[in-house]
């Protein structure tokens, strides 16, 4: 029976995942896909489409991918015959679920599901077709990514693995993480945006001329504006990648905000006429739709290209179940699925404590709304925010006490669905999973 390329690839993956800990790359799979396809690409075709120098990809990345293959099925491996290897293995192995007993035969090295997930990790799901989109458009003149998903669910991790394919085509990548600026940062524009072009200065390994540019009499946004096209841009002569992460974070001061983002606007409309700043592209990260009043002509959150991250679905929850040697039932995953609405971290959570403590999933599950359950600490995170707005509190408490969507006030919306809690229906709102509906049901309950 001839198989199909998803399933060799994930053969491919697994025994690779089996043996090496680490899953092929995303232009891996570019190669080893063409060479499954009955009309093969040429590497001169694969490197332009996906932004590679031609001997590169055809003296370094697929020679690298064919002895990887080749030390792995234990006999040679090539563009011409790697199709024949893979279908001939799947056919001896004669077991349809094959992979989740590939890997769970080898020891697990885990990780902590906390943060992002590292570069090399084999925990890492792809997010198709988000990632391809990504990494094609960073390759564009002017390019403007907004990436956009409630905390935790992968934005970060997604960020810098564009930022890490940037510095695989030798671009700059400077990234700035909002949420780890000092609360005097947001004091004023001037303090920003001398924190701002600091930042940037130094991971460009540059030596700091923002005195030289700065000048009071024009103000912060001309300064910092002439301090990149002047200093930064003109030094630098590859594009430069500059990520902004929780962004999100400037929504709580309306003045800054409407600054700091007319500016990144400005500079991303720079980009189409003068030289120097089309240089520059742009990743922005944030957890929620801006609520704050803005000029749509003032805006970056209007332009380019926008990336939703949405929660995991069953097939890739049974991926990631395989990934860490778990041979679990459709039934106990979809139950899993169903309880915290696919979230990647609340899903890693409880695989990774069923490996690290070798408890079933299914007794996880049974005090998993409880304060003492494997998502208690998550859960009373989500309580401590939640009581730092009483009138946020007091509208989740209405929405989860309701079985039909509920009309809430848009801001409110926004900062509930930021936190994951919520999924906004046109311009009412639901739960976003049984696990929060079930857990402070209970604790307003009680209150």
């Amino acid at each position: 029976m001839v198989k199909s390329i998803e399933e060799l690839l994930e053969l491919a993956e697994a025994l690779v995942i089996a043996k090496q800990r680490k899953p092929l790359s995303y232009i891996q799979k570019i190669i080893l896909t063409e060479a499954l396809l009955e009309t093969k690409k040429t590497y001169d075709q694969i490197a332009e489409e996906n932004g590679y120098s031609t001997s590169y990809l055809k003296n370094g990345l697929a020679p690298h991918l064919w002895q990887l293959l080749s030390d792995v099925m234990g006999e040679k491996v090539t563009k011409a015959n790697c199709r024949c290897v893979l279908e001939r293995e799947l056919k001896d192995k004669n077991i349809p679920k094959m992979f989740p007993k590939i890997v769970s035969n080898q020891p697990i090295f885990l990780e902590s599901p906390e943060g992002q997930v590292p570069l090399n990790s084999i925990f890492y799901i792809e997010r198709v077709p988000s990632e391809p989109i990504c990494y094609q458009e960073i390759k564009n003149q002017s390019a403007l990514l907004r990436i956009k998903a409630p905390r935790k669910m992968g934005k970060t991790s997604l960020m810098a693995r564009i930022l890490d394919y940037a510095q695989q085509q030798d671009y700059h990548p400077v990234r700035l993480s909002l949420h780890r600026a000092s609360s005097l940062v947001f004091r004023s524009t001037e303090k920003f945006l001398r924190w701002f072009c600091a930042n940037v200065t130094q991971q460009l390994s540059l030596e700091s001329q923002i005195d030289e540019f700065w000048d009071e009499d024009v103000g912060a946004l001309v300064s910092s504006s002439l301090y990149f096209q002047g200093y930064l841009l003109e030094e630098i002569q590859q594009p430069i990648v500059l990520a902004l992460d929780e962004v999100n974070q400037l929504f709580e001061y309306p003045s800054l905000a409407r600054d700091i983002l007319a500016l990144l606007r400005s500079w991303h409309e720079e980009t189409r006429d003068i030289s120097n700043w089309k240089k520059l592209r742009f990743v922005i990260v944030y957890s929620t739709d801006i609520y704050i009043p803005l000029d749509t002509n003032k805006s970056p959150f209007n332009v380019g290209l926008g990336i939703d991250l949405y929660p995991f679905n069953f097939e890739q929850v049974q991926i990631l179940s395989q990934r860490y040697g778990l041979s679990l039932t459709d039934q106990e995953l979809k139950k899993l699925t169903e309880l915290v609405g696919g979230f990647p971290y609340l899903i890693r959570l409880a695989f990774d404590h069923c490996v690290r403590r070798n408890i079933p999933l299914q007794q996880l599950l049974e005090t998993a709304t409880s304060d003492t359950g494997i998502y208690s600490d998550h859960l009373h995170e989500q309580l401590w925010l939640l009581q730092q707005d009483p009138d946020l509190a007091t509208v989740y408490q209405q929405i989860i006490g309701q079985d039909n969507p509920v009309k809430v006030e848009q801001v409110k919306a926004f900062k509930l669905k930021s936190m994951g809690l919520v999924h906004i229906q046109g311009h009412q709102v639901i739960p976003s999973c049984q696990l929060y509906r079930q857990y402070f049901q209970e604790y307003f309950s009680e209150v």
